[in-house]
């Protein structure tokens, strides 16, 4: 049994304002893949994406909007949620949030402002003052989305040593050097063809995978000292491709509008090759999370969570308003 914070968009429905409803969610994940006991145990505005302290006590949401802010919660034995602190995010829109390798530091990526905010933490999680951001600068050739820096995932370099920025903005991976004062800015780990529009990536064997957001296209990278090569390209379904997860010798990329989970092989090389695009009862998966080889997805239109089967079958499908992101609970 596994238990699962869902962080939710407005419940009014995509593109509305923020306060309409939406919070965090708990969630029980049974050993054959059912789900159970949703509840609410917090609102808060826009929380798309949160992130569990390794102690089990605290939780951390962004909260996605303009002027955007950032949620500290204290977790109760029971799951209910008790707001600690809420802070603002360095930034506008704020998509994505994680802990570094130490939990001394939370990451936030601000999407509109393009920005990389970093938070000091208490040994016991909490919030201990301002953030340092990090901006910066360049387009590409998208005026519709790519007329600044978009910071849309915050990583840590396999090899413990830098924080990474994907910028759908500027087709690039942004690097920073983790040193005792804090991060310090230290290039651009990969650069991507014009218009890629990079939104997230994953790790593993000396690899990285990168969804293109506004090509539709996965870009397979070697990976050494922080730097990535270029290996590989292939399709995605068409339409807007969200997250992307290592499973294994498995990858899965959730795909929005054709509203699939598409799956491919990897092999010892680091390149994929397709093994069959998953469809979803509902719609918009905007970020999944693979707990004993099935994958549990945030279906955002659909409004709902499903869970697949490692061959791709629906196990259960659980109504939850506008889901955005999935974390487990500690």
């Amino acid at each position: 049994m596994t238990h699962l914070w869902i962080g939710t968009y407005p419940a009014a429905g995509s593109g509305t304002p923020v306060g309409l409803g939406e919070g965090i969610w708990r969630v029980r994940l049974d050993d054959d893949g059912t789900l159970h006991d949703a509840v609410q145990v917090a609102t808060t505005p826009s929380p798309s994406f949160v992130a569990a302290h390794p102690n089990g006590r605290v939780l951390y949401a962004v909260n996605e909007h303009t002027a955007g802010t950032v949620t500290a919660f204290a977790v109760a034995d029971d799951g209910t949620l008790t707001q600690q602190a809420q802070t603002p995010s360095g930034g506008d829109d704020p998509c994505h949030v994680l802990l570094d390798a130490d939990a001394r530091t939370l990451l936030v990526a601000n999407y509109s402002s393009g920005t990389l905010a970093a938070f000091p933490l208490a040994e016991d999680g909490a919030l201990t003052g301002s953030s340092r951001v990090f901006a910066h600068t360049g387009s590409g050739p998208r005026e519709d989305r790519q007329e600044g820096p978009h910071a849309h995932f915050v990583a840590l370099d396999p090899a413990g040593e830098h924080v990474l920025v994907v910028d759908l903005g500027t087709d690039q991976i942004r690097r920073y050097r983790r040193t005792p004062d804090g991060l310090a800015e230290d290039g651009i780990a990969a650069s991507f063809p014009p218009g890629t529009g990079p939104r997230h990536v994953a790790f593993g064997g000396g690899f990285a995978y990168v969804v293109g957001e506004l090509d539709a296209t996965l870009h397979v990278l070697s990976w050494k000292n922080a730097e990535g090569v270029a290996l590989q390209t292939a399709p995605l379904p068409a339409g807007l491709p969200s997250h992307v997860t290592l499973d294994g010798d498995r990858l899965l990329v959730g795909a929005r509008g054709a509203d699939v989970i598409a799956r491919f092989r990897v092999a010892d090389d680091g390149m994929v090759a397709p093994i069959a695009e998953d469809d979803l009862p509902g719609s918009w998966p905007r970020h999944h999370l693979v707990v004993g080889g099935r994958t549990v997805v945030a279906e955002q239109i659909g409004g709902a969570v499903t869970v697949l089967a490692a061959d791709g079958s629906v196990v259960d499908r659980l109504p939850l308003p506008a889901a955005a992101c999935i974390a487990r609970v500690v």
